[in-house]
């Protein structure tokens, strides 16, 4: 067993030997160099990135002795590539978890069985560094590491998401030489890194050596300060210098021209002030960046600088004195193949993503992220919530039930140091981002006193940035001295809260929501709700959705996949215990990055500009520019008028000259009231703001935001007069063949099963079209949100409901040319009493149309329906799908502000989203009609008085429910189409993680009424031009 100070179960020892942190930079040997900031150019670098020699132990007792010894034979041992996670490679176990601690909670104690890594290779030293410091940096390490060079142990740290440096100048020599590494999977840190996410291990992010000169730079505050009017902008860059050194400051423009310079000596600390007419001020619209140059002896070395104040106003949050609503995402490093080990194109992925998605702000949930992500958000235009590596969340489920334990580490000054430790490397390391706009000292870790240090220490170091915690709200039952933070930072607050605190006189901070809107499988669907009423009130300063990404882990197909195809992964999947199952496949985008609906639901909420219609018979429109520092220069606005996918004019608005936060009213002009006068029914209007000029993140023509509006309704069924109906003179053919009413025409035939109470044959031309008997349904696939509210269905037997039928009577009305079938009926699940009680009638006329009114009575005890309407079950070839309604992609009550109503062609395939544990899915909210058929064109005509939700699948909603992952539908997949024609359907909300699905989402009336109406089609025989027209 390897014999090594036992540092990692000591909260008060956080490293050994570790330099002091500093901000976050490469020396250069050039000006030209340093301004190209590609560090592999710059001869003080050297990475130490690549291939390892490796061996994990189960058990750090199992660890090599002398393995660090120049020599040690490590031929037998595997390679592992550095930057990695290693559970990523081969050792360990895979493990998720939420909330719970994955070793006993035992603060700051670990299990002895602790597993660690061994990690060894060589690196050279050039001749030309022999007059040099050597310095060795670890980017991030997880979860503690103990580092040996040519054998002599030069430190150690914990801390696994921030900087370690060592000075390892004593222990090198020219040539080669040998660096070990051992890295420990738990430490007394692990209680304070007891995050949402997947428990990761190693060397995940960048290792390299600098070599620096014996004088040198060691650290750099650059603090950049704007007079009142903006006008004139102050550098003040504060150094702390190894030895005695003449220190030149350049600051440059974005075209490399110089705008101010200084020289001076430094001894040990000293400042250099550099001043600017006129400044370009960063901001993340536009983020205009100067490029500070400080050389001293042969480094140079720089930095991005970007003049912006910060500042809250009478509980509004402001940036360069204008307010600012922050329109963000918690983001965590999660990378589906590399775990936490994120290459640069990844973070870059991310961010032209959220650019393209009108996202403004990101958190950097929960740790701080690599160096370059803030490198990338200074350039591209980003507010960055910082947020120091800190959450004890487990701390809150310990086996004593007790809600104080989870402020008891917060609380113990025995945790002071290990506390503090990651506020003061995190704001060293990254206090030169002008991304940054607020300072995060962590999350769900309690409240007490180490926290109140960390705060203060912060506010002391910089004065001008605010700093922020959710962890001390009162909801959590902390300390209740607050004091020390400049925001009221809540989490998944409800419309309701956020309505109290705005409309509180004695609120005076502005108020953050650190997370909403979670994110989960099929959701959220309260975005729209809450950013009215952020922009409503000028104290809301916005939020992040929880969260960015999925979570979930690629999985090929091997035969360590128990011969699963590749698929997704989520907790409990590597059979690792405790786990909290999905809960982290919660992300706006699925793990490679494609969007789930939601994300375009984001965008449409955070859109940088607003349509209102003034008056639509003028053609008068209301422009609100909602962007905070830019104009609508940049932007062009077109219009269309479209009737049931026929554009029947468009155009272009002229140049709108509109400040930031401004309204204005503009004509469409020209013929324009002409055209309202004549548009027919389903006539609407479509406005789309989008890019005039290509950028880094879209090319010229990408859409910011639009509207739609309405000119006309279309006439419900009932409002047809019966003379526009056609009906044939031909009489009903009517018999009862046993239990089985049938009802036949022109060639047409359907049958109703009296003793069930059910329609159970449609026949068009001998073409069967019901493939089993239509049933009313109330349930729906569970989707992630559904979590809690689930249990109260399921309990009520909403999962099992089934038709009773009590009696059914039919009836031939020969004046009308029509069959009236009357049916009593329940839906209700075994061990439960019925959910519904009604009536259904079903009329069949003679034009082959069958219109189903159903009246249904909820019993008064229950919660909400998941849905409410009819399931009909159409064979195998019935896959093209064509409605008007809203789309293309899905919709649902309260998460249809992305879609727009339209004529839409997809197939019963395209129309299902694609979630990693499968949930109702593929929704059409405000559906007018539709046709499914076959590539013929032969199938069923649907309509409706008032709109209906609307889907096609080849799941039933107990396929669904049974799946655990996408995968496991290929099992399921049924060759016909079940289609759903709902009264309504419940929305999503985000009650996973936040408040209650609102009650006007709900369907919880408790008595209602719905029609439908039935009619086979030969689609060919409507159509015109090629386009097929719907008589409704």
């Amino acid at each position: 067993m390897i014999c090594i100070p036992r540092y990692w179960e000591n909260p008060d020892i956080v490293q050994v030997n570790r330099e002091a942190q500093r901000a976050s930079y490469i020396p250069y040997p050039s000006r030209s160099l340093a301004v190209a900031g590609q560090r592999g150019s710059s001869t003080s670098y050297r990475s130490l990135n690549g291939q390892w020699r490796f061996r994990y132990c189960s058990s750090i007792a199992d660890a090599d002795e002398g393995f660090y010894l120049p020599g040690y034979d490590t031929s037998d041992w595997d390679g592992l590539v550095v930057p990695s996670c290693w559970q990523r490679n081969g050792y360990d176990q895979m493990h998720y978890t939420n909330v719970n601690y994955p070793i006993p909670c035992d603060p700051p104690y670990v299990p002895d069985n602790n597993p660690a890594g061994l990690y060894v290779r060589e690196f050279g030293m050039p001749a030309e560094w022999s007059d040099k410091e050597a310095y060795i940096v670890f980017e991030g390490v997880n979860a503690c590491f103990y580092v040996w060079i040519n054998g002599e142990l030069a430190g150690y740290s914990q801390g696994s998401r921030m900087q370690a440096e060592f000075h390892i100048a004593p222990y090198v020599k020219p040539g080669k030489n040998t660096i070990a590494v051992l890295v420990l999977k738990w430490c007394d840190g692990t209680y304070l890194e007891g995050q949402d996410m997947w428990r990761y291990s190693g060397i995940y992010r960048d290792v390299y050596v600098l070599a620096r000169d014996k004088e040198h730079i060691r650290d750099v505050y650059n603090k950049p300060e704007l007079s009142e009017d903006l006008g004139q902008a102050v550098l003040s860059s504060e150094l702390i210098v190894k030895g005695e050194l003449t220190v030149r400051a350049e600051l440059l423009d974005q075209e490399g021209k110089q705008v101010a310079s200084s020289v001076d000596v430094i001894a040990d600390v000293g400042q250099l002030t550099l001043r600017v007419d006129r400044p370009n001020l960063w901001n993340a619209e536009t983020p205009y960046l100067y490029t500070l140059l400080l050389t001293a002896g042969t480094e140079v070395l720089a930095f991005d600088v970007g003049f912006r104040t910060i500042e809250i106003v009478q509980g509004v949050f402001r940036i360069n004195g204008r307010p600012v609503k922050l329109k963000g995402v918690n983001r965590h490093e999660s990378h589906p193949v590399l775990g936490h080990a994120i290459p640069v194109n990844s973070m870059l992925q991310d961010l032209k993503l959220m650019k393209q998605h009108n996202v403004n702000t990101v958190r950097t949930a929960h740790y701080p992220n690599d160096p370059r992500f803030l490198e990338l958000c200074n350039r591209y235009g980003f507010y960055v919530i910082d947020e120091a590596d800190l959450e004890c969340h487990g701390m809150g489920r310990e086996i004593t039930g007790n809600p104080a334990s989870f402020h008891r580490l917060g609380q113990d000054p025995l945790w002071r140091t290990a506390f503090l430790d990651r506020a003061i490397r995190m704001v060293e390391r990254d206090k030169n981002h002008p991304c940054i706009v607020m300072w995060s000292i962590g999350n769900e870790a309690g409240y007490g006193a180490n926290h109140q240090a960390m705060a203060h220490w912060v506010k002391s170091r910089d004065k001008s940035r605010p700093v922020h915690y959710e962890g001390a709200a009162p909801i959590n039952l902390g300390d209740s001295d607050r004091s020390c933070l400049d925001v009221e930072s809540r989490m998944y607050a409800s419309l309701e809260e956020m309505e109290a605190y705005a409309s509180d006189p004695e609120q005076e901070k502005p108020f953050f929501q650190c997370e909403y809107s979670h994110a989960m499988g099929n959701g959220p669907g309260d975005l729209h709700d809450y950013w009215e009423l952020i922009y409503r009130y000028p104290q809301m300063m916005g939020g992040c959705v929880w969260e960015w990404s999925d979570h979930g882990i690629k999985r090929e197909a091997n035969e360590q996949c128990d011969g699963q195809p590749e698929h997704y992964a989520y907790g409990g999947d590597f059979g690792e215990q405790p786990h909290d199952g999905n809960f982290c496949i919660d992300g706006l985008v699925a793990p490679d990055r494609t969007p789930h609906t939601a994300l375009l639901e984001l965008k449409q909420a955070i859109a940088p500009i607003d349509f209102e219609a003034m008056d639509l018979s003028q053609g008068l429109i209301g422009i609100h520019n909602r962007y905070d520092f830019s104009d609508l220069g940049q932007v062009k606005i077109r219009y269309r008028l479209e009737c049931e996918g026929e554009i029947r004019a468009q155009g272009e608005l002229e140049p709108v000259e509109l400040s930031p936060g401004c309204k204005t009213t503009v004509a469409l002009g020209g013929s324009w009231p002409s055209l309202y006068a004549a548009a027919p029914a389903r006539s609407c209007l479509l406005l789309r703001a989008i890019t005039s000029q290509d950028d880094w993140w879209s090319d010229a023509g990408h859409e910011l935001a639009f509207a739609q509006f309405r000119l006309a309704e279309q006439p419900g069924m009932d409002a047809v007069p019966d003379g526009e109906r056609a009906l044939p003179a031909v009489g009903l053919d009517v018999q009862e063949q046993g239990t089985m009413l049938i009802v036949a025409g022109d060639e047409f035939r359907y049958g109703f099963d009296l003793r069930q109470g059910k329609l159970a044959l449609i026949e068009s031309h001998g073409l069967s079209l019901l493939d089993e008997p239509a049933e009313l349904t109330i349930w729906r696939a569970p989707m992630d949100n559904d979590i809690f509210i689930r249990e109260s269905w399921e309990r009520e037997g909403y999962d099992r409901a089934v038709q009773k039928t009590y009696a059914s009577s039919w009836t031939y009305l020969q004046e009308r040319n029509t069959v009236e079938i009357t049916v009593r009926y329940s839906l209700g699940g075994y061990s439960k009493g019925p959910v519904v009680r009604g009536t259904m009638r079903w009329q069949i006329n003679g034009s082959g149309e069958a219109v189903l009114q159903v009246e249904a009575n909820v019993a008064e005890h229950l919660p909400f329906l998941p849905r409410f309407g009819l399931q009909l079950s159409m064979p195998a070839g019935h896959e093209e799908v064509e409605y008007y309604g809203y789309g293309p992609h899905a919709s649902y009550i309260d998460r249809r502000h992305s879609t727009r109503q339209g004529r839409y062609l997809t197939t019963a395939d395209d129309m299902m989203e694609h979630y990693i544990r499968p949930q109702e899915n593929g929704a059409r909210y405000g559906t007018e009609w539709a046709t499914v058929t076959n590539l013929q064109g032969m199938g069923l005509w649907f309509g409706a008085t008032k709109p209906f939700s609307f889907a096609v699948s080849h799941y039933k909603p107990e396929d669904l429910a049974s799946a655990t992952h996408d995968f496991k539908l290929s099992e399921l997949k049924r060759p016909q189409s079940i289609v759903h024609l709902d009264y309504k359907m419940s929305g999503s909300g985000s009650h996973a993680c936040g408040p209650e699905l609102l009650r006007k989402y709900r369907l919880e009336e408790k008595a209602f009424a719905m029609e439908v109406a039935i009619r086979p089609i030969f689609k060919e025989d409507w159509q015109s031009h090629g386009t097929f027209v719907s008589k409704w």
